[in-house]
């Protein structure tokens, strides 16, 4: 079977994994400090006075803003009805509730015109999320979220490495988060970061990253209900390794893009997700939408047949507007809803060969009607 997505270890990952094993520090320690101190150097955020906070996983690395913001029940919070759901979900977790935009056909990101709809005097917060490591256009969102005075975060989980007009993804609003899952550009298993340059804002997630404790006051000083939302020294130890060797993961990442898209770019029938001028990605996942006469059988069919190949694919996000014992209130979104039907994201990893990408490739074709 050609899996969906594999890990890639470059060199110092075992040795940066005992040496924090050595240390004792297994929890916080060096590597957590060093992992912060390099994604905020890579992001350009050093002369912009952001700051970053590593996190267990993506997910809190969007719900630790939410929370230092204070959004709570009352408020709103703008989410793309096609991508994945953590904001969405995040938002209920915060007893908040979460209001869905359409996005653009051919990029599948939010777009400002779609968010500024969506917009109430109970709005609180826009996430814009950069699927399959696409950027959305950011400086109308920017614009937008500064005139209505909602905070702006970006969910650059999928978009790692990703540039906007020569900005790194997650490094454009006043707030960015990342994930380090196990299928992310850069690894620790699991794991996050949250970008800010709100000093303020900085200290409040900081207190409630760590149960809410106040050591400047005194040891065991919970100054505000936190959760523990930290990564362990070990993890970071992993992904310092694989930051080291970025210019080769990303080189990887585009050549795999590249040859899909040689291969798969002219097929009638296939439709990939689209990337403006003002971008360029580092993708997460290779991602087609696939036309109604090429492939009557559907998008899930598809799936079907190549796992009967060997090759592991993944269906597009599931719409909200679909998922409604979540997201009752969520209105019909035509545009995700065609998404939902027919997107696949083929297997994405540095390591995949261009032989087995030719596998996967006629594969695809073999099952083309």
């Amino acid at each position: 079977m050609i899996p969906w997505a594999a890990p890639a270890y470059w060199g110092n990952e075992e040795r940066y994994v005992g040496d924090a094993l050595r240390s004792t520090w297994i929890s916080g320690g060096p590597f957590v400090e060093r992992l912060e101190r390099e994604v905020r150097a890579l992001a350009g955020a050093d002369a912009s006075g952001r700051e970053a906070l590593a996190t267990s996983n993506g997910t809190t690395a969007l719900q630790l803003p939410c929370i230092a913001l204070g959004i709570g029940p009352g408020d709103e919070m703008v989410v793309p009805g096609f991508a994945f759901m953590a904001a969405a979900n995040v938002a209920l977790q915060l007893r908040a509730r979460p209001v869905f935009c359409e996005v653009d056909p051919r990029t599948w990101c939010a777009r400002a015109e779609d968010v500024e709809r969506c917009l109430s005097p109970r709005t609180k917060a826009i996430v814009a999320v950069h699927t399959y490591g696409n950027v959305c256009d950011m400086e109308p969102l920017v614009e937008l979220a500064r005139r209505r005075g909602v905070a702006l975060i970006e969910d650059a989980a999928e978009a790692f490495a990703s540039r906007y007009r020569g900005r790194f993804a997650g490094a454009i609003a006043p707030i960015g988060t990342f994930s380090f899952h196990a299928t992310k550009t850069i690894t620790t298993g699991e794991g996050g970061m949250t970008l800010t340059s709100d000093a303020a804002l900085a200290a409040r997630m900081r207190l409630y990253r760590s149960h809410g404790m106040d050591r400047s006051k005194a040891f065991y000083w919970h100054e505000v209900a936190g959760h523990n939302f930290r990564l362990t020294n070990l993890q970071a130890a992993l992904g310092c390794a694989q930051l080291e060797h970025l210019d080769d993961i990303v080189r990887e990442r585009k050549r795999v893009h590249n040859e899909y898209r040689v291969r798969l770019g002219a097929l009638d029938g296939i439709s990939a997700q689209h990337f403006e001028p003002e971008v360029t990605p580092v993708l997460w996942a290779y991602a087609l939408k696939l036309g109604a006469r090429a492939f009557p059988q559907g998008r899930d069919a598809v799936v079907k047949q190549l796992a009967e190949r060997g090759i592991e694919t993944r269906p597009g996000f599931h719409p909200a507007s679909e998922m409604r014992h979540l997201y009752a209130d969520c209105p019909p979104l035509p545009v995700c809803e065609e998404l939902g039907r027919t997107v696949i994201s083929l297997p994405t990893w540095p390591g995949l060969k261009d032989e087995v990408i030719d596998r996967i490739c006629d594969a695809l074709k073999a099952v083309r009607r």
